[in-house]
């Protein structure tokens, strides 16, 4: 026992002073003393007071301060990196002990993925899942990975050491737009001559260019960009007479073609057949963008039960939904 209580000792000796740790993720996380202070109730002088303190013991600067702006130094964020893990065991286990077990997570996702595919789905995650509280953090780009950042990532970049990634979903672009736009290009394909019956089978993407085209360049990275390749590898070139309206994003591009302007193209995830009885898909060629959406976590990690249950959950919900095949 006595040999037990040394030991115990010579590690608390080793260790930093435990209270300045969630302050400095805390600081860390939210690039602020002052938010630090109001997320954890107590004041500021006292985030200030631990971070030195902390930075006394470690020998090192973790933030940089210039003026009333924060930044952590490399060497706070390898360390942020490395503790925060830990402390979110510490915060399971102690919450497994006093009965409460809930698994606090959060996942960085790009908007309209959340808005269109997931947010619709979290009631599901919530039934099967009731121990896991998540907070969603969305991004207009794909999400740096960082512990800073979340906890797990749905991103299209996921090269990176110590991270694992596994495919969510391999994005599609095809064709489409109001059934009220559809009713109207089905009768001026049939009248010119294009078509034969009232509801074709399958559409030429030549014919499309009848009709204006909405372009987001959110898709690919450029205006115009979206139908240039889709025309390009169904077989058709855009042609210089081909009208194109140009969109920031897919979901103004979606907008357009729900008030009758025009076709436009879109991807799994943005178009849910079931629950949108405003749009079509037209039938015409479905297209590989070559991009692919990646769930991403810390390798180091890969065994929390939260974690592999937001996993399981996300893949199976892309399933159902048929976006992984």
């Amino acid at each position: 026992m006595m040999i037990l209580r040394l030991s115990l000792l010579l590690l608390i000796m080793r260790l930093p002073p435990l209270p300045t740790l969630p302050v400095f993720e805390a600081v860390a996380r939210l690039n602020s003393f002052s938010r630090a202070a109001e997320e954890l109730r107590i004041s500021q002088s006292a985030v200030s007071h631990r971070i030195k303190q902390l930075e006394d013991y470690l020998g090192e600067p973790l933030f940089v301060r210039a003026g009333r702006r924060l930044s952590v130094t490399a060497e706070g964020q390898r360390y942020l990196q490395e503790i925060t893990p830990a402390l979110g065991q510490i915060e399971q286990a102690s919450e497994h002990l006093r009965g409460e077990d809930r698994t606090h997570l959060r996942l960085a996702v790009f908007s309209s993925f959340a808005v269109r595919w997931l947010i619709p789905r979290l009631p599901d995650l919530h039934r099967r899942h009731p121990t896991i509280n998540l907070m969603l953090e969305m991004d207009d780009g794909s999400p740096s990975l960082s512990n800073r950042v979340a906890d797990c990532f749905i991103t299209t970049s996921a090269r990176k050491r110590g991270y694992t990634a596994e495919l969510l979903y391999a994005e599609r672009l095809f064709p489409i737009c109001s059934r009220k736009y559809w009713d109207w290009m089905r009768r001026d394909l049939r009248q010119a001559g294009l078509t034969t019956t009232d509801t074709p089978n399958q559409i030429e993407a030549s014919w499309l260019q009848r009709y204006p085209l909405l372009s987001a360049s959110s898709i690919l990275g450029q205006p115009g960009e979206d139908w240039r390749f889709w025309l390009s590898i169904a077989g058709c070139p855009i042609q210089s007479s081909t009208r194109v309206h140009h969109f920031s994003h897919m979901l103004m591009a979606h907008a357009a073609a729900r008030h009758h302007q025009g076709v436009a193209l879109s991807n799994d995830y943005m178009l849910d057949p079931a629950d949108d009885a405003d749009l079509v898909a037209l039938p015409a060629d479905t297209i590989p963008t070559g991009d692919e959406f990646l769930i991403a976590y810390k390798t180091s990690r890969r065994n929390e039960p939260g974690l592999r249950q937001l996993k399981g959950w996300l893949i199976q919900q892309a399933i159902r939904s048929g976006l992984k095949h």
